[in-house]
């Protein structure tokens, strides 16, 4: 389901999920269990982001209940319009071994393509071994590692950033970091 508006039931079964994942440990941005007064303002911020073309939400259900949730993000700055970032791509612990993640991140990537996107963008803990398998199973790749980052009580993580290319429009130049074009200066 793709929801756009929020609602009771959607604001409850969302909060238990977010709860519920980082209850267990999940590395979803929470160091301890989230609130609703912490994941209903999320959830409304996500749900008016969607309502504007700059998101998408994605939540996946088993026999009537959220168990899955993952959304893309456009990056706000015009130079970035055409990349996103996945966010709160996870599965209620009762639900883990589903496959409900993959299916989650394959809707996701195909709704990225339909919106014109070029390239997506994560962020995942160094030590979550499982998600980084199945990112690269979907073809993302890692561009880059910061070490010892993330900020877990006393304890730090690496962050891994790993990317996906959507594909471009044939008239679309690729410069990299060749010399030339706008921006471009000489190395001093």
């Amino acid at each position: 389901m793709w929801p756009s508006r929020i609602n009771t039931r959607l604001a409850i079964e969302i909060h238990r999920v977010l709860h519920d994942v980082a209850e267990s440990g999940g590395a979803i941005g929470y160091v301890s269990p989230p609130t609703r007064s912490e994941t209903d303002p999320w959830l409304e911020q996500t749900l008016a982001a969607v309502q504007t073309g700059n998101a998408a939400f994605v939540v996946a259900s088993v026999e009537g209940t959220i168990q899955a949730t993952g959304l893309w993000r456009r990056n706000p700055e015009a130079v970035f319009s055409r990349s996103a970032d996945l966010h709160k791509v996870m599965t209620h612990p009762s639900a883990r071994g589903l496959k409900l993640g993959r299916l989650v991140v394959h809707a996701l990537i195909d709704s990225a393509r339909t919106a014109g996107l070029e390239t997506l963008d994560l962020s995942v803990r160094g030590n979550n071994y499982g998600a980084i398998q199945l990112y690269e199973e979907l073809g993302f790749h890692e561009w880059g590692r910061r070490p010892n980052v993330v900020e877990v009580g006393n304890e730090r993580y690496d962050l891994v950033g790993m990317t996906l290319h959507l594909g471009r429009d044939p008239d679309v130049v690729l410069r990299g970091s060749e010399p030339g074009g706008s921006g471009w200066s000489p190395r001093r």
